[in-house]
Protein backbone atom coordinates (compact mmCIF):
# COMPACT_ATOMS: atom_id res chain seq x y z
CA UNK A 1 0.00 0.00 0.00
CA UNK A 2 1.40 3.04 -1.06
CA UNK A 3 -1.01 5.70 0.85
CA UNK A 4 -2.71 4.42 3.53
CA UNK A 5 -4.61 6.94 5.69
CA UNK A 6 -7.34 6.17 8.52
CA UNK A 7 -9.39 8.51 10.79
CA UNK A 8 -7.91 11.45 9.66
CA UNK A 9 -8.69 14.92 11.07
CA UNK A 10 -7.08 18.28 10.85
CA UNK A 11 -9.30 20.88 13.12
CA UNK A 12 -7.85 24.68 12.72
CA UNK A 13 -9.33 26.52 15.62
CA UNK A 14 -13.24 25.72 15.42
CA UNK A 15 -13.07 24.35 11.99
CA UNK A 16 -13.01 21.33 10.94
CA UNK A 17 -11.23 20.95 7.36
CA UNK A 18 -10.84 17.18 7.45
CA UNK A 19 -12.81 14.60 9.14
CA UNK A 20 -12.02 10.99 10.14
CA UNK A 21 -11.31 10.15 6.63
CA UNK A 22 -10.20 6.84 5.25
CA UNK A 23 -8.51 5.95 2.03
CA UNK A 24 -5.92 3.80 0.43
CA UNK A 25 -3.77 4.46 -3.07
CA UNK A 26 -1.88 1.69 -4.48
CA UNK A 27 0.97 1.22 -6.42
CA UNK A 28 0.46 1.51 -9.89
CA UNK A 29 -3.11 3.64 -9.55
CA UNK A 30 -3.66 7.04 -10.89
CA UNK A 31 -6.17 8.24 -8.66
CA UNK A 32 -7.87 11.67 -8.71
CA UNK A 33 -8.53 13.11 -5.64
CA UNK A 34 -11.43 15.96 -6.60
CA UNK A 35 -13.76 18.32 -3.93
CA UNK A 36 -14.97 22.06 -4.05
CA UNK A 37 -12.76 25.15 -2.45
CA UNK A 38 -12.17 24.55 1.26
CA UNK A 39 -13.37 20.84 0.95
CA UNK A 40 -10.18 19.29 2.59
CA UNK A 41 -8.10 18.57 -0.75
CA UNK A 42 -4.97 20.70 -0.09
CA UNK A 43 -5.20 19.91 4.02
CA UNK A 44 -5.02 16.39 3.18
CA UNK A 45 -2.44 16.34 1.05
CA UNK A 46 -0.05 18.25 2.32
CA UNK A 47 -0.32 16.22 5.73
CA UNK A 48 0.55 13.12 3.93
CA UNK A 49 3.72 14.86 2.33
CA UNK A 50 4.47 16.23 6.11
CA UNK A 51 4.27 19.64 5.95
CA UNK A 52 1.30 20.06 8.17
CA UNK A 53 0.69 17.38 11.13
CA UNK A 54 -2.51 15.42 11.65
CA UNK A 55 -4.66 16.68 14.49
CA UNK A 56 -6.07 12.83 14.64
CA UNK A 57 -5.52 9.58 12.76
CA UNK A 58 -2.63 8.78 10.67
CA UNK A 59 -1.33 8.81 7.80
CA UNK A 60 1.29 6.44 5.89
CA UNK A 61 3.64 6.81 2.56
CA UNK A 62 4.99 3.38 1.58
CA UNK A 63 4.95 2.03 5.54
CA UNK A 64 6.09 5.05 7.19
CA UNK A 65 4.22 7.28 9.39
CA UNK A 66 4.03 11.05 8.27
CA UNK A 67 4.40 11.99 12.24
CA UNK A 68 6.78 9.00 13.31
CA UNK A 69 8.70 8.68 10.06
CA UNK A 70 8.43 12.10 7.90
CA UNK A 71 12.48 12.00 6.38
CA UNK A 72 11.60 8.42 5.19
CA UNK A 73 8.35 9.89 3.66
CA UNK A 74 10.02 12.39 2.51
CA UNK A 75 12.41 10.55 0.50
CA UNK A 76 9.88 8.56 -0.99
CA UNK A 77 7.24 11.32 -2.30
CA UNK A 78 7.64 13.93 -4.32
CA UNK A 79 5.27 17.13 -4.06
CA UNK A 80 4.11 19.66 -6.07
CA UNK A 81 1.81 21.59 -4.75
CA UNK A 82 -1.14 24.33 -5.49
CA UNK A 83 1.42 27.37 -5.77
CA UNK A 84 4.10 26.28 -6.87
CA UNK A 85 7.06 27.57 -5.04
CA UNK A 86 10.07 28.43 -7.30
CA UNK A 87 13.63 30.46 -6.35
CA UNK A 88 12.11 32.95 -9.66
CA UNK A 89 15.82 34.66 -9.53
CA UNK A 90 17.59 31.01 -10.31
CA UNK A 91 18.38 29.72 -13.80
CA UNK A 92 16.18 26.19 -14.68
CA UNK A 93 19.04 24.20 -15.04
CA UNK A 94 20.25 25.74 -11.51
CA UNK A 95 17.94 25.70 -9.86
CA UNK A 96 17.17 21.37 -10.54
CA UNK A 97 20.78 21.08 -9.90
CA UNK A 98 20.28 22.49 -6.32
CA UNK A 99 17.26 20.39 -5.90
CA UNK A 100 19.43 17.01 -6.76
CA UNK A 101 21.92 18.23 -4.15
CA UNK A 102 19.15 18.68 -1.73
CA UNK A 103 17.79 15.41 -2.76
CA UNK A 104 21.37 13.51 -1.93
CA UNK A 105 21.70 12.77 -5.40
CA UNK A 106 25.49 12.93 -5.69
CA UNK A 107 27.23 12.45 -8.84
CA UNK A 108 23.72 10.44 -10.35
CA UNK A 109 22.15 14.22 -9.71
CA UNK A 110 24.04 15.63 -13.31
CA UNK A 111 21.99 12.52 -14.84
CA UNK A 112 18.98 12.97 -13.52
CA UNK A 113 18.58 16.75 -13.58
CA UNK A 114 19.40 15.99 -17.61
CA UNK A 115 16.23 13.49 -17.38
CA UNK A 116 13.98 15.67 -15.99
CA UNK A 117 14.68 18.74 -18.44
CA UNK A 118 14.26 16.19 -21.48
CA UNK A 119 11.15 14.87 -19.75
CA UNK A 120 9.30 17.78 -19.22
CA UNK A 121 10.25 19.78 -22.07
CA UNK A 122 12.29 22.27 -20.55
CA UNK A 123 15.19 22.12 -23.09
CA UNK A 124 14.54 25.27 -24.49
CA UNK A 125 14.12 27.50 -21.43
CA UNK A 126 16.74 25.46 -19.51
CA UNK A 127 19.35 28.57 -19.65
CA UNK A 128 16.34 31.23 -18.59
CA UNK A 129 15.76 32.48 -15.29
CA UNK A 130 12.54 31.12 -13.47
CA UNK A 131 11.24 34.18 -13.50
CA UNK A 132 10.95 34.90 -17.18
CA UNK A 133 9.04 31.65 -17.94
CA UNK A 134 5.79 31.21 -18.77
CA UNK A 135 3.11 29.95 -16.06
CA UNK A 136 3.26 26.37 -18.08
CA UNK A 137 6.59 26.32 -17.92
CA UNK A 138 7.12 26.61 -14.33
CA UNK A 139 4.57 24.03 -13.84
CA UNK A 140 6.88 21.81 -16.00
CA UNK A 141 9.73 23.27 -13.36
CA UNK A 142 7.67 22.38 -9.82
CA UNK A 143 7.20 18.76 -12.21
CA UNK A 144 10.70 18.07 -13.05
CA UNK A 145 11.51 19.31 -8.83
CA UNK A 146 9.00 16.51 -8.00
CA UNK A 147 10.71 13.70 -9.84
CA UNK A 148 13.79 14.44 -9.42
CA UNK A 149 14.87 12.11 -7.12
CA UNK A 150 12.72 9.31 -8.82
CA UNK A 151 10.21 8.81 -5.89
CA UNK A 152 7.78 6.28 -5.15
CA UNK A 153 4.70 8.31 -4.34
CA UNK A 154 3.99 11.34 -6.92
CA UNK A 155 1.22 14.12 -4.75
CA UNK A 156 0.46 16.59 -7.42
CA UNK A 157 -2.06 19.18 -6.32
CA UNK A 158 -3.47 21.14 -9.68
CA UNK A 159 -0.58 19.93 -11.96
CA UNK A 160 -1.82 21.31 -15.47
CA UNK A 161 -2.93 24.80 -14.21
CA UNK A 162 -1.63 27.14 -16.61
CA UNK A 163 -0.76 24.87 -19.28
CA UNK A 164 -1.99 25.39 -23.02
CA UNK A 165 -3.63 22.31 -24.98
CA UNK A 166 -0.58 21.48 -26.47
CA UNK A 167 1.56 21.47 -23.25
CA UNK A 168 -1.22 19.70 -21.23
CA UNK A 169 -1.52 16.93 -23.80
CA UNK A 170 1.89 16.43 -23.22
CA UNK A 171 1.91 16.50 -19.16
CA UNK A 172 -1.26 14.31 -18.83
CA UNK A 173 1.04 11.60 -21.09
CA UNK A 174 3.72 11.86 -18.81
CA UNK A 175 1.56 11.54 -15.67
CA UNK A 176 0.06 8.39 -17.28
CA UNK A 177 3.35 7.02 -18.23
CA UNK A 178 4.10 7.63 -14.72
CA UNK A 179 1.53 5.98 -13.37
CA UNK A 180 2.39 2.79 -14.89
CA UNK A 181 5.47 2.49 -12.14
CA UNK A 182 4.52 4.86 -9.65
CA UNK A 183 1.50 5.61 -7.32
CA UNK A 184 -0.36 9.13 -8.07
CA UNK A 185 -2.18 10.75 -6.50
CA UNK A 186 -3.51 14.05 -8.13
CA UNK A 187 -6.15 16.87 -7.44
CA UNK A 188 -7.36 19.34 -10.64
CA UNK A 189 -10.71 20.61 -10.97
CA UNK A 190 -10.58 19.96 -15.14
CA UNK A 191 -13.05 16.26 -14.86
CA UNK A 192 -11.99 15.84 -18.38
CA UNK A 193 -8.11 15.24 -16.68
CA UNK A 194 -9.63 13.25 -14.40
CA UNK A 195 -11.43 10.96 -16.97
CA UNK A 196 -8.26 10.94 -18.91
CA UNK A 197 -5.93 10.24 -16.79
CA UNK A 198 -7.45 8.89 -13.35
CA UNK A 199 -8.25 4.99 -12.26
CA UNK A 200 -10.05 5.87 -9.33
CA UNK A 201 -11.93 9.20 -8.22
CA UNK A 202 -11.88 10.52 -4.44
CA UNK A 203 -14.34 13.00 -3.98
CA UNK A 204 -14.13 14.95 -0.87
CA UNK A 205 -16.86 17.82 0.24
CA UNK A 206 -16.97 19.37 3.39
CA UNK A 207 -13.72 17.47 4.82
CA UNK A 208 -15.96 13.86 4.45
CA UNK A 209 -14.89 11.33 1.78
CA UNK A 210 -18.66 11.19 -0.32
CA UNK A 211 -17.19 8.93 -2.98
CA UNK A 212 -14.70 6.44 -3.52
CA UNK A 213 -14.91 3.97 -6.56
CA UNK A 214 -13.68 3.64 -10.33
CA UNK A 215 -13.84 6.30 -12.79
CA UNK A 216 -16.42 4.40 -15.31
CA UNK A 217 -18.60 3.09 -12.26
CA UNK A 218 -18.73 6.75 -11.12
CA UNK A 219 -19.99 7.69 -14.04
CA UNK A 220 -22.31 4.83 -14.42
CA UNK A 221 -23.80 5.75 -10.90
CA UNK A 222 -25.45 9.35 -12.29
CA UNK A 223 -29.09 9.55 -11.64
CA UNK A 224 -29.62 11.75 -15.34
CA UNK A 225 -29.79 10.19 -18.66
CA UNK A 226 -29.21 12.79 -21.56
CA UNK A 227 -30.56 11.57 -25.19
CA UNK A 228 -29.79 14.16 -28.18
CA UNK A 229 -32.66 13.01 -30.89
CA UNK A 230 -33.16 14.56 -34.55
CA UNK A 231 -35.73 14.10 -36.71
CA UNK A 232 -36.30 14.63 -40.75
CA UNK A 233 -38.68 17.41 -39.49
CA UNK A 234 -39.88 19.68 -37.02
CA UNK A 235 -42.07 18.36 -33.78
CA UNK A 236 -43.81 19.04 -31.23
CA UNK A 237 -41.69 19.04 -27.92
CA UNK A 238 -45.13 18.97 -26.06
CA UNK A 239 -46.41 15.87 -27.46
CA UNK A 240 -42.63 14.53 -27.70
CA UNK A 241 -43.27 15.08 -23.70
CA UNK A 242 -46.09 13.82 -23.12
CA UNK A 243 -44.68 10.81 -24.88
CA UNK A 244 -42.12 10.24 -22.72
CA UNK A 245 -43.84 11.64 -19.49
CA UNK A 246 -40.69 13.85 -19.73
CA UNK A 247 -40.70 17.63 -19.27
CA UNK A 248 -37.09 18.47 -19.63
CA UNK A 249 -36.56 18.40 -23.56
CA UNK A 250 -34.79 21.28 -25.63
CA UNK A 251 -34.61 21.87 -29.04
CA UNK A 252 -31.03 22.39 -29.70
CA UNK A 253 -30.42 22.70 -33.76
CA UNK A 254 -32.79 22.38 -36.45
CA UNK A 255 -35.23 19.18 -35.53
CA UNK A 256 -32.33 18.29 -32.90
CA UNK A 257 -33.80 17.80 -29.53
CA UNK A 258 -31.90 17.39 -26.06
CA UNK A 259 -33.77 15.18 -23.41
CA UNK A 260 -32.90 14.87 -20.30
CA UNK A 261 -34.26 11.82 -18.11
CA UNK A 262 -33.87 11.43 -14.01
CA UNK A 263 -35.06 7.78 -14.86
CA UNK A 264 -33.19 5.00 -15.18
CA UNK A 265 -35.06 3.50 -17.82
CA UNK A 266 -33.61 3.54 -21.35
CA UNK A 267 -36.03 6.10 -23.43
CA UNK A 268 -34.34 5.12 -27.12
CA UNK A 269 -36.91 2.62 -27.73
CA UNK A 270 -39.88 5.47 -26.86
CA UNK A 271 -38.14 7.95 -29.07
CA UNK A 272 -38.16 5.12 -31.92
CA UNK A 273 -41.61 4.70 -31.44
CA UNK A 274 -42.22 8.12 -31.10
CA UNK A 275 -41.29 8.43 -34.34
CA UNK A 276 -43.22 5.51 -36.03
CA UNK A 277 -46.53 6.83 -34.57
CA UNK A 278 -45.53 10.46 -35.93
CA UNK A 279 -44.85 9.81 -39.71
CA UNK A 280 -41.04 10.17 -38.80
CA UNK A 281 -38.19 9.66 -40.16
CA UNK A 282 -35.02 9.04 -37.01
CA UNK A 283 -31.90 10.58 -38.57
CA UNK A 284 -29.94 10.22 -35.33
CA UNK A 285 -30.22 9.69 -31.76
CA UNK A 286 -27.60 9.45 -29.08
CA UNK A 287 -27.80 8.40 -25.52
CA UNK A 288 -25.10 9.78 -23.81
CA UNK A 289 -22.79 9.09 -21.12
CA UNK A 290 -23.05 10.93 -17.79
CA UNK A 291 -20.10 12.94 -17.02
CA UNK A 292 -18.05 12.77 -14.28
CA UNK A 293 -19.01 16.74 -13.59
CA UNK A 294 -22.47 15.95 -13.02
CA UNK A 295 -21.41 13.25 -10.69
CA UNK A 296 -19.50 15.83 -8.81
CA UNK A 297 -22.23 18.63 -8.55
CA UNK A 298 -24.84 16.18 -7.32
CA UNK A 299 -22.25 14.88 -4.70
CA UNK A 300 -20.84 18.17 -3.25
CA UNK A 301 -23.93 20.27 -4.58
Amino acid sequence: MSIKVQQLTKIYGTQKAVNNIDFEVNKGEIVGFLGPNGAGKSTTMKIITCFIPPTEGTAQVCGFDVEQSPQEVKRRIGYLPESNPLYTDMYVKEYLQFVARVQGLGKEGKNKVAEMIEVTGLELEQRKKIGQLSKGYRQRVGLAQAMIHNPEVLVLDEPTTGLDPNQLADIRQLIIDLGREKTVLLSTHIMQEVQAMCDRVIIINRGNIVANDQTSRLQQSANRQIYTVEYNKGIDTQNLADFLEETNIQEIGKNTYRISSEEVVDKRPMLFNFAVEHGLVLLMLNREESSLEEVFRELTG
